[in-house]
């Protein structure tokens, strides 16, 4: 049986940690990632863990639980007291005895967590066979207990389902069930709602705050949102390139940082209103875009047994117009409609029904050949440019084959235009010899910018460009696009399911639902008058906006 080798220590505070240093092997060097970083966690509290990717957040998390990747990472020095326990000096033995029982972790993305070869119901029942010794029956009467306790509905059934059959804020209440279940001290939740809807998202911090408050644990809630650890978490730290650079009270800290690097955070959460449009834009102007009746209907799924699949109206009967230099922003939940709704613009995906116009063309007219060259008024942003780059190509190629669609250019004036691309993004020269795999996510995504302006176009279509970018990157992003927009003229559809984004950048919102334009608006009457009961859901769940001062 194995033995527990303690040290007296304070009861208080639950967990302490102090001094914690991790370093990565590279190249025969160690590298340190995690410098000195140090905090506590009291009982019922929560700590939040904020700073941009890289930082250290999640390896410090890791750490605590012995799951940094070997050999290539090791603790090289601290200590993380917890229950009389060093849990930086256990061996693995009596790490597997803590893990999933008395220190559980939520990860962010629980499709690659779960085994998507086990049913729900095997994979919530293992932690209280393992760790306690429940029988089979009562743990799985416990597991469902634990998933209605989640809001699953009808878990009886449910309980037997597979992971792919979950949505994605389904399958994070089952993480969260799971954490649970064996009723930990503590629960460490790495980025949990970081790629979820907002009405999602507002659904699963909920549903965490009401856990803790009912069980009395502690939470360690990591995530680059500041809107959210504001409103969830009692204390905060702040982490840059692997260091601690403050750490209070989160009220207090977020209402007067002391670090310049906690006051850059802040700044670039977006808030307010962006500055007024390109000069000259008017309302008589007349249309560049006219989307009149859209629709997209996909083949359903099958059942199996001889029925008819139902169809899907993944776009229907959307009409909407954006004009020179407007910047039209599209909101709504994941399977609104959005993407297929810029697909179809652009003729990625063939409308069933509806036309498209470009400045007074019917699209829905074109041939294969006339609709190539239409294409170049309109160009596209990815919310991920490493997979929309080509990783074989460096930067220069990239845009010198978006620039091909202009005309052919002598080497020295094809550089130049390279340099001057690159330099409106905010780019070096140099830049142009790397590859993607080179570069940063925020450099990237000014790289995917830059080959879509290449082509000179009248029309960006933004597809969620930021949703996965750090908070300062994602600013950065933002004010390149306001920029480029009120320089040239040029007009933008951006899409984001994140209305604080989509309340900063935008001049009118559309939002879908289900497929359908249910509201469509100028940003200052909708954020403040919504009129269809869907948009005011959206609203409501949008998260706080960082707390004040102190009166």
């Amino acid at each position: 049986m194995t033995t527990l080798s303690t040290t007296v220590v304070p009861s208080s505070p639950l967990l302490q940690v102090r001094d914690l240093c991790i370093a990565f092997r590279t190249r025969g060097e160690d590298n340190v990632v995690v410098d000195r970083v140090g905090f506590e966690l009291d009982r019922g509290r929560t700590l939040g863990i904020v700073g941009e990717s890289g930082s250290g957040k999640s390896v410090t998390c890791l750490a605590l639980l012995g799951l940094l990747p070997r050999p290539q990472a090791r603790v090289v020095q601290g200590t993380a007291w917890y229950g009389g326990l060093d849990l930086l000096a256990q061996p693995d033995r009596i790490l597997r005895t803590l893990r999933g029982n008395r220190i559980s972790f939520v990860f962010q993305d629980p499709l690659s967590a779960l085994n998507p070869y086990l049913s729900i119901g095997a994979q919530l029942v293992e932690p209280l066979r393992v760790h306690r010794g429940t029988s089979s029956v009562e743990a799985r009467h416990r597991a469902v207990e634990a998933l209605e306790e989640v809001g699953i509905r009808d878990p009886r059934r449910r309980i037997d389902g597979y992971p792919h059959e979950f949505s994605g804020g389904m399958r994070q209440r089952v993480m969260i069930a799971m954490a649970l279940i064996t009723q930990p001290d503590i629960l460490i939740a790495d980025e949990p709602t970081t790629a979820l809807d907002v009405t999602v998202q507002a659904q699963i911090l909920g549903l965490l705050r009401d856990l803790q408050q009912r069980h009395g644990m502690a939470m360690i809630f990591v995530s680059h949102d500041l809107r959210v650890v504001s409103g969830i978490a009692d204390q905060v730290l702040v982490m840059q390139a692997g260091r601690s650079v403050e750490t209070g009270p989160t009220r207090a800290l977020f209402a007067a940082p002391q670090a310049d690097y906690t006051r850059r955070l802040l700044d670039a959460v977006p808030h307010g209103r962006k500055a007024p449009a390109a000069p000259g834009l008017g309302r008589a102007a007349a249309p560049l875009l006219c989307v009149e009746h859209l629709g997209v209907t996909f083949p359903g799924h099958g059942s199996g047994f001889g029925k008819a699949p139902a169809p899907i109206a993944a776009v229907a009967d959307v009409s909407l117009e954006i004009r020179p230099g407007e910047i039209l922003g599209v909101v709504g939940e994941t399977g609104s409609g959005k993407s297929t709704l810029a697909r179809a613009i652009v003729r990625l995906v063939k409308p069933d029904a509806g036309r498209v116009q470009l400045r007074q063309q019917d699209w829905s007219e074109l041939d294969p050949s006339a609709l190539r060259l239409a294409r170049r008024k309109v160009q596209m942003v990815f919310q991920d440019p490493y997979s929309s780059l080509n990783p074989r190509m460096t930067v220069h190629d990239c845009l010198a084959e978006a620039l091909r669609v202009k005309g052919t250019l002598p080497p020295l004036a094809l550089r130049e235009r390279i340099a001057g691309l690159l330099a409106d993004v905010g780019l070096e020269a140099s830049a142009a010899g790397r590859y993607p795999h080179e570069f940063s996510g925020g450099q990237r995504q000014r790289i995917a910018i830059a080959r879509a302006l290449a082509p000179e176009p009248d029309l960006l279509i933004a597809d969620e460009p930021v949703s996965a970018l750090d908070v300062t990157i994602q600013g950065q992003i933002l004010e390149l696009l306001l920029k480029i927009n009120r320089r040239s003229g040029l007009a933008l559809l951006f899409i984001s399911h994140d209305l604080s984004v989509i309340g900063y950048i935008a001049d009118r919102v559309a939002v879908l639902h289900r497929g359908r334009l249910v509201e469509l608006a100028e940003t200052d009457t909708l954020f403040v008058r919504p009129a269809h009961e869907y948009t005011r859901a959206l609203l409501a769940a949008m998260p706080a906006a960082i707390p004040p001062a102190a009166a």
